[in-house]
């Protein structure tokens, strides 16, 4: 099979697709035959040489896909070669082949195209694991979403709007800001232009948001808990604003406030399988039903994954990026 490789860490052209042995499935795996991948910020560290994939994961990027189930592995019950799939990956997601955790994979939703279908597995995890899972975002709730064009942005905009929350997003520039709000965002805050914080309690009338989900981590970690309301909950989910701040206690006492940092890729197995298990429960109805869409900005073939790398770089996508094997029809 052909898979994306990187001979030697660094900048996009550091990509190259080449052939490769076939992955073998193991004790409780399935093999996919890769339909398509996405493109996720963990990639672009991968590739960079900062986020090594977890021991005995596959070594090319790519932390979900769509395909067909080509084989299975000693041990799989309740799926079939030929089965149309998505999954959550610790990594291989670009390649023509890739063996995964039968705990890991979903059926393709009612409603969504094979290819599409890659762009839902490690979004729909993250937003269901952190803000409903960790952080308890309930109806009538205010969610700050930092990054709202993004494709974790995109999605959690949708599922806190599905269960009767409203949402503030943050982003950079209007026409970003309109996409958020298409797809249900209340509250517009241009982090360019304005101050979040500020904007937030005018919005809220003082109160501040019960849960923030931040892609920023240390950069934004003060201003968060100023933002949050009394009882509020911030999940950090990416440092792209640095790893290390200084945290006012006495301000997180003040509210009875909480702070949780989480990431996926490394979590045991038995972790993966239980979100994954919520997310078929909880989110994939509401995909079937159409109230929850996957956002697509744009699709190259596998190959030109240096273009597509350089596109989540510029920031100028909004949700998803994908990678298509060219095989695919």
């Amino acid at each position: 099979m052909h898979a994306i490789t990187i001979p030697e860490p660094g900048g996009p052209e550091a990509l190259v697709w080449a052939e490769v042995p076939d992955p073998v499935p193991g004790e409780g795996e399935v093999l996919v035959e890769v339909a398509a991948s996405a493109v996720n910020r963990a990639d672009l560290l991968q590739r960079q040489g900062f986020y090594d994939p977890p021991p005995g994961s596959s070594p090319y990027p790519g932390l979900e896909c769509s395909g067909r189930i080509a084989a299975l592995g000693p041990g799989v019950a309740g799926w079939a070669v030929g089965d149309e799939v998505c999954a959550l990956l610790a990594g291989g997601g670009y390649a023509e082949k890739v063996a995964v955790p039968a705990g890991q994979l979903l059926p393709v939703p009612d409603g969504v195209d094979l290819v599409t279908a890659a762009a839902l597995p490690e979004v729909t995890a993250t937003v269901w694991s952190n803000v409903f899972m960790v952080a308890h975002l309930r109806p009538g709730e205010t969610l700050l979403v930092h990054g709202g064009a993004s494709g974790i942005g995109t999605m959690a905009i949708q599922l806190a709007k599905a269960v009767g929350a409203r949402v503030a997003v943050t982003a950079g520039g209007p026409e970003k800001l309109a996409r958020c709000a298409e797809l249900g965002a209340d509250i517009l805050i241009d982090y360019r232009e304005q101050d979040f914080v500020e904007e937030l309690h005018k919005a809220t009338d003082g109160a501040g948001a019960d849960v923030i989900l931040d892609i920023m981590g240390a950069k934004y970690l003060e201003r968060n808990v100023k933002a949050l309301a009394v009882n509020g909950r911030l999940a950090v989910i990416g440092l792209q604003g640095g790893r290390k701040a200084e945290l006012n206690l006495g301000a997180l006492l003040n509210k009875r406030a909480a702070v949780t940092a989480t990431s996926l890729r490394k979590r045991p197995l038995d972790e993966k399988a239980a979100i994954i298990a919520a997310v078929r429960e909880h989110v994939w109805p509401l995909i079937g039903a159409g109230t929850v869409r996957p956002v697509v900005d744009r699709t190259f073939l596998m190959p030109e994954a240096p273009e597509a790398h350089r596109t989540l770089e510029s920031s100028s996508h909004v949700g998803k990026v994908l990678l298509v094997t060219p095989t695919t029809t």
